[in-house]
């Protein structure tokens, strides 16, 4: 059903990293160094060569799209995935001065701040920037967004005669009481999204009370969104037992029955945080044109246009039509909570620190 990075659906911190997953996977193509200009395809196609992506475990585009750059562009492209979001972004850090591959996908605006700090990624500008896109330190390019929400299990919650919650203070009540999990914000871009939803919300000051009432309450922590979702989440369908989980509001458009007619599950509009990803190109790569090139082919309309349903975020580009349901299941929040990006990148590692004191001990 949903991907996420990444979300996703887009996470770090500043610990040491054990257990990193590197898989790389040849997608296919022939090869060509590319001139970083605003259409795909502007390389010598009779060039050779290869780029290498590293990304989330969430990355997926259609390998129609896929084949496409790689005829257009003469680059054969490699992907290799590194973890959630935070573990990418941790294992950039920690090779840079051997970097991993050529461009990243997957860099979230709560970790961004650490990625540039580190120098990681080079300046790079596509002349193709939407309007609207806003860059990050002229290095990071942003591809798609989405908030991350706590979701539902509305069939659960009909059966069990139960109303639905809808604040992040009805998380709290022990009627809630082992019904929530979430994921580790030291591992997971959407769990640390989630905290500075809270921090947004209850304030500096205030945010460690709060995850003291959901520990009280019987929260769940998973290392993952994969783990979250797919096997502890009730309404995923594949067996697990608590009705809410954190993810995506983009979620439930891929939770929608047979007829279409509704979604058996909900996003909790109320409980918001926007994540952005960002895709750049890797300071010290072997093929840098190849990887301007590769941001470039992300910002394409078919690339663009293709998100939803592949990793199922908005695109960054406001111009591109949505699937005709995600008006319906799919709606973004109208007031997501916000932290204010110096913040996070001043008090991230703080901040984590405090919620792994709070909530693991």
């Amino acid at each position: 059903m949903l991907r996420l990075s990444g979300a996703h659906a887009g996470t770090h911190h500043a610990g040491p990293v054990a257990g990193l997953l590197a898989v790389a996977l040849l997608l296919a193509g022939c090869g060509s160094s590319g001139s970083g200009g605003s259409e795909t395809g502007s390389g010598d196609p009779s060039a050779s060569g290869t780029v290498t992506l590293v990304t989330h475990d969430s990355w997926a585009l259609d390998e129609k799209l896929v084949d496409r750059f790689e005829q257009e562009s003469g680059l054969t492209l490699e992907v290799s995935a590194a973890g959630d979001a935070g573990t990418l972004v941790n294992q950039l850090v920690l090779t840079q001065d051997a970097p991993l591959g050529d461009a990243v996908f997957g860099i979230d605006n709560t970790f961004a701040s650490r990625a540039l700090e580190a120098d990681v990624v080079e300046e790079y500008t596509p002349t193709g920037l939407p309007d609207g896109a806003e860059q990050l330190g002229g290095a990071l390019t942003p591809i798609d967004q989405g908030d991350v929400c706590v979701n539902a299990d509305e069939a659960w919650f009909e059966k069990s005669d139960l109303e639905v919650p809808k604040t992040l203070d009805d998380l709290a009540d022990p009627k809630y009481r082992d019904l929530l999990v979430v994921t580790n914000p030291a591992t997971s871009s959407p769990g640390l999204a989630f905290l500075l939803a809270t921090i947004g919300a209850f304030g500096e000051d205030g945010f460690e009370s709060y995850w003291t009432s959901l520990v009280d309450n019987g929260v769940k922590v998973a290392d993952s969104w994969e783990d979250a979702y797919y096997v502890d989440f009730s309404g995923a369908g594949e067996g697990g037992e608590r009705p809410l989980a954190l993810s995506y509001a983009t979620s439930p458009a891929f939770t929608v029955s047979e007829d279409g007619s509704e979604s058996t599950t909900s996003a909790l509009l109320e409980t918001c945080f926007r994540q952005v990803e960002y895709a750049g190109v890797l300071t010290g790569s072997d093929n840098p044109e190849g990887a301007r090139e590769l941001v470039d082919f992300l910002l394409t309309e078919d690339v663009q246009s293709a998100l939803p349903e592949s990793m199922y975020m908005y695109p960054a580009d406001p111009s591109v039509q949505l699937p005709a349901d995600w008006k319906k299941f799919a709606p973004q929040a109208d007031a997501p909570f916000e932290v204010e990006p110096t913040e996070v990148s001043e008090h991230r590692d703080e901040w984590i620190e405090r919620w792994t004191e709070t909530v693991l001990g």
